[in-house]
């Protein structure tokens, strides 16, 4: 069953003055978030899945900062509205992020009581001088022992992981997918740093004691790291950063965002890059001249196989001379796909 996602901001808590970094800022909601706010949004996305006339997961995920930071008056408030919906069989499940540090045994009796099923935990890196640099105040013991607590008590685990950070390799963000596989973690978000305005890292960039990945280096990383999660069979349920209002996206990031790996379409380019890939791993195994080669694929998956600005025809054009055909089959699940060479060279045709 496909999962719909209700996106709601939860207002946000400003960083500690000793992080170094702080994506959160860019989907900032000012003011708090009522109960009136809340059903407005739920409201919206309703009626998009009644349009739809699909059956989905439908998931309310609070965003933003960690749900926690919320009075606990507040907290209760939010989830005791979404309670009706949840009777109605309107909402299937809630999703809350938290910081390791902030996980207790009473804070999870609470979010078990109002059938949140889903707990993302806002880890960054695994590394404990990483996590030290970039101002945490938690380290990789802390990470082990809230998603053991998690798991105790039968909620899905997740986890929210950072690339890029200061300091950081592309092995330390390997170490820390393979570190967070070992905690039996069942979904994954994936970010990348990027500079924000007024953060102690816009300073860092200013001295040129920090450079930030570059689009290309970014998405690498996410592949490698898809790989990985995937071979698992974890969800990877985001890959890179976008605002959620879509009409401020240009406004929002000409004002907070520096500099860093921004791309609108970020997650496409990396599973097309997968895509890519694959394709090309098929053919290299074959000892003839591919011409032509069709992918079947289920229709959700078939832009990314095709590509960004059909980005995988073109360049298995330019650089192998190969004919992408793609072809969507709805009976094929997603992220399976069935490849065909469906032209060679033929040698003695040219004799």
């Amino acid at each position: 069953m496909n999962k719909y996602v209700i996106p709601v901001i939860i207002p946000y808590v400003g960083a500690k003055k000793d992080w170094i970094f702080d994506n959160q800022q860019i989907n900032k909601n000012n003011g708090e978030l009522t109960t009136e706010a809340l059903e407005e949004i739920i409201k919206k996305h309703l009626k998009k899945i009644e349009e739809a006339d699909e059956h989905f997961y439908v998931e309310l995920s609070f965003i933003g900062t960690d749900f926690t930071n919320l009075s606990e008056e507040k907290q209760e408030e939010l989830l005791e509205f979404v309670q009706k919906y949840i009777r109605m069989e309107r909402i299937d499940g809630i999703k809350v992020s938290i910081r390791p540090n902030n996980i207790t045994k009473k804070k999870l009796k609470m979010l078990k009581k109002y059938k949140v099923k889903t707990i993302e935990l806002e880890v960054y890196s695994s590394n404990e001088y990483i996590l030290k640099k970039i101002g945490m105040e938690f380290g990789f013991k802390d990470i082990k022992k809230a998603s053991r607590m998690i798991r105790f008590y039968r909620f899905n685990l997740g986890h929210k992981i950072t690339i890029g950070l200061p300091e950081s390799t592309k092995i330390d963000d390997i170490n820390t997918a393979k570190s967070l596989i070992k905690l039996k973690t069942k979904m994954i978000s994936i970010n990348p740093v990027l500079v924000i305005k007024d953060t102690p890292l816009e300073k860092e960039y200013t001295r040129e004691e920090y450079k930030p990945l570059t689009v290309v280096q970014a998405i690498e990383t996410c592949k490698e790291l898809a790989k990985i999660f995937n071979e698992k069979n974890i969800e990877i349920i985001a890959i890179g950063f976008e605002p959620l209002d879509s009409d401020v996206k240009q406004e929002i990031f000409s004002e907070k965002v520096i500099a860093g790996p921004f791309h609108p379409a970020f997650r496409e380019q990396v599973e097309s890059g997968l895509w890519y890939d694959a394709i090309v791993n098929k053919i290299k195994k074959l000892n003839t001249k591919v011409m032509e080669v069709e992918v079947t694929v289920n229709p959700e998956d078939t832009n990314n196989v095709i590509g960004y600005k059909q980005e995988n025809i073109n360049k298995l054009k330019e650089v192998y001379d190969v004919d992408l055909i793609v072809t969507s089959d709805k009976n094929m699940k997603n992220g399976k796909s069935k490849i065909e060479i469906t032209k060679e060279f033929n040698w003695g045709e040219d004799k």
